[in-house]
């Protein structure tokens, strides 16, 4: 339980301490820090895996929304941190230098959106080590047939590597589920510029609209799209009109995406 050491957690901001050193350390292990790295903390909280980073790492820009946190830790004044009071949603991750890193353990309500958003920054981290919720981490790494939206924009731009499950037991206060570490690896090689990028990812939005409904059905939804001009299209690239949107690669993706965009 929190102690006079250790600010109560605040329920509405979705904190729960990881208070297992063996599961911090294997965050950190993720990480594959070295003395040269700059890492960015969302939501250092405590300070328990900070202080384990900066064992490794050159320096810890740790972002902290909670006011009552981010004095206290200006207080710790430890060496090599620099505290952020700031909401991560509005941070400008091109104030950090090339090939930062990005360790966190996420809020669950929090999670798609900062992973959107790093994934669409100009200044993407080399590596990104986070802790979500279980179920979070198997959708984020999902095969064809279980593809969801985040599923297509974090293997987009990121290779996805599950790492360890961290159950429920490891936090204060215990969350109702269990929690996984997710590593996501730059991919450098991005086959679309940026404004294609954003039309593939409003086409995937749209073609998801309802995971119940064949892809042509969602896809017809577009404006002035002609149905049997779209059914004719996903045909000549050897697309069944009839799947489901969760049924499809990144790759079928992207071949939809220059089908309809031609």
């Amino acid at each position: 339980m929190a102690t006079g050491k250790d600010p109560a957690p605040r329920k509405s901001l979705g904190q729960h301490w990881l208070v297992d050193d063996s599961a911090l350390q294997d965050i950190c292990e993720s990480a594959e820090l070295s003395d040269e790295d700059v890492v960015l903390e969302i939501g250092p909280g405590t300070a328990n895996l900070t202080t384990l980073l900066l064992e490794d790492a050159a320096q810890v820009i740790a972002v902290e929304l909670d006011e009552n946190l981010y004095t206290r830790l200006v207080q710790m004044n430890i060496p090599g941190l620099e505290v952020i009071n700031e909401d991560i949603l509005n941070f400008d991750f091109d104030r950090l230098p090339k090939d930062y890193k990005i360790v966190a353990n996420i809020p669950y309500y929090l999670t798609g959106k900062l992973i959107r958003q790093i994934s669409e920054s100009s200044n993407r981290p080399v590596i990104a080590v986070m802790l979500v919720q279980k179920e979070i981490a198997q959708r984020m790494s999902a095969k064809p047939g279980d593809l969801s939206v985040l599923g297509l924009i974090s293997q987009y731009f990121w290779d996805v590597q599950k790492g360890a499950i961290i159950t429920a037991d490891k936090f204060d206060p215990r969350p109702k589920v269990d929690s996984q570490v997710v590593i996501l690896k730059r991919k450098t090689d991005l086959p679309l510029e940026l404004d294609e990028q954003k039309a593939l990812f409003r086409l995937i939005r749209i073609g998801f609209m309802s995971k119940r409904k064949t892809i042509l059905n969602n896809l017809s939804t577009i404006e002035n799209t002609d149905r049997d001009e779209l059914r004719s299209r996903l045909q000549n690239i050897g697309v069944d009109p009839g799947r489901r949107p969760q049924s499809f690669s990144l790759d079928e993706w992207l071949k939809i995406h220059l089908a309809l965009s031609t």
